[in-house]
């Protein structure tokens, strides 16, 4: 870990910097790999899953008998902890349902907003070491509260050619239309272009690896749209004296295993719990079982003490964390101050993993600096919003005269007739 004591406003922009990584051969990887699905569709898909996940399938799609044998491999008490997190992620995204409000801008003139769901939306669902279920419950639940018609999602399958039964579980909980087995930047593709089995889609949604990540970006470029760009998961956590150093470590620990390319950044304006803090990770890091990931985390990772929590603050505003935790005793005074953050958490008991898994916020988040410009996946990411309007006799005869000034001015006469030709027609009934 790099520690930093009291570092002076010059330096902050170098110690926000993400790691980096070497993208030209990415490129090339994914640019293959998308031309290789587009022109042999299903069959490419079959060489990837054997290649990349040493998995020999024969359908790509789960049947209905996989789907009803996973509710079988687990545990009633994670089903139950699953439909308590569903719970509560639905009650808050169904929440952000907005009313529809008709605007009368001049007299006779009416404006409103309306929600139409994106009617076939992906979702992509890593595998692997850490198969995340959590993530199905914040993706699916948004979309089916959205009205989506399809949702499709796509996850590796293990070398057996199952996908794990807690993300088939979830899925069937949640509505999810089909699902498929391929990972990795070649799921990201069939659903960019749809196969023979896989159905095209309108927008991609999902963390990955940097694969994934580079995949999303290229899909772009075909019309599919994403959720947000991503990079590595990361969290900031803001301390002072009355902060609990176990906690902070814990918080900063669930973070860094993430992967190693997972970045962690404490501030804390209190040496006494900056130091326990430390101590707390070297004592807590040895009873992981992903240490080695975590670990590697770390190394690349900032620990800073400032004079004053305001100062923290400043940083954080600067670096735009994915997490931002305030373990802090008048945490309400600075939330106002809090200008870049994907999700926030408030006090020594919000740990992220709340937002992880079950308080009902999203856990799919801008990273990599993103919270500066983007949000975190919510209601909205799965509508468009379209705009209406109707002007009456008198909505057209109060705005008519701006319309046609406007249109004049910009040299476009046939916006100015289709105004003119209207009041015209309104003189000509009136006499």
């Amino acid at each position: 870990m790099k520690i930093s004591k009291y570092p002076k406003r010059e330096i902050w922009q170098e110690l926000a910097k993400r790691p980096t990584f070497e993208r030209n051969e990415i490129s090339k990887i994914i640019e293959n790999i998308f031309t290789e699905v587009e022109n042999k569709g299903d069959q490419a898909l079959f060489s990837f899953n054997k290649q990349f996940d040493h998995a020999e399938i024969k359908n790509l799609k789960v049947s209905e008998n996989e789907l009803n044998e996973a509710i079988d491999l687990i545990s009633e008490d994670l089903k139950m902890a699953i439909q308590q997190a569903k719970e509560n992620i639905t009650k808050f995204h169904a929440s952000q349902t907005p009313d529809i409000e008709k605007i009368e801008t001049t007299r006779g003139v009416v404006c409103w907003r309306e929600n139409r769901a994106i009617e076939k939306v992906g979702i992509y669902i890593p595998g692997g070491t850490a198969p995340l279920f959590s993530t199905v419950l914040m993706l699916a639940i948004p979309a089916q509260l959205a009205g989506c018609k399809e949702i499709v999602l796509c996850s590796p399958p293990d070398m057996n050619g199952n996908i794990h039964p807690a993300i088939l579980y979830t899925a069937q909980l949640c509505g999810v239309s089909q699902i498929f087995k391929t990972g990795g930047a070649q799921a990201i593709a069939a659903l960019t272009f749809g196969t023979e089995s896989i159905p095209q889609v309108y927008k991609i949604f999902g963390p990955g690896n940097q694969f994934v990540v580079a995949a999303k970006e290229y899909a772009q470029k075909f019309g599919v749209a994403i959720d947000m760009p991503a990079g590595p998961s990361e969290v900031l956590v803001i301390a002072d004296q009355q902060a609990d150093s176990g906690f902070c470590a814990a918080d900063l620990l669930s973070q860094a295993e993430h992967g190693s390319d997972s970045q962690v950044i404490f501030i804390s304006d209190n040496e006494e719990i900056f130091n326990q803090t430390i101590q707390e990770i070297e004592k807590q890091i040895k009873e992981l079982p992903r240490n080695e990931m975590a670990q590697n985390s770390l190394e690349k990772s900032h620990f800073i003490l400032v004079e004053k929590i305001e100062e923290a603050l400043d940083f954080s505003n600067l670096y735009a964390p994915e997490h931002l935790i305030l373990a802090i005793g008048d945490y309400e005074k600075y939330i106002p101050k809090i200008q870049n953050a994907g999700s926030v958490f408030l006090g020594n008991y919000s740990c992220e993993s709340a937002g992880d898994y079950a308080s009902g916020t999203n856990h799919t988040l801008p990273t990599n600096g993103f919270a500066k410009n983007y949000s975190g996946v919510s209601l909205d990411s799965f509508v468009k919003k379209i705009t209406f309007q109707n002007l009456s006799k008198e909505g057209i005869q109060n705005l008519g005269k701006t319309i046609e000034l406007m249109a004049e001015a910009e040299g476009l006469s046939a916006h100015k007739n289709a105004v003119s030709i209207r009041l015209k027609q309104i003189e000509n009934d009136n006499n």
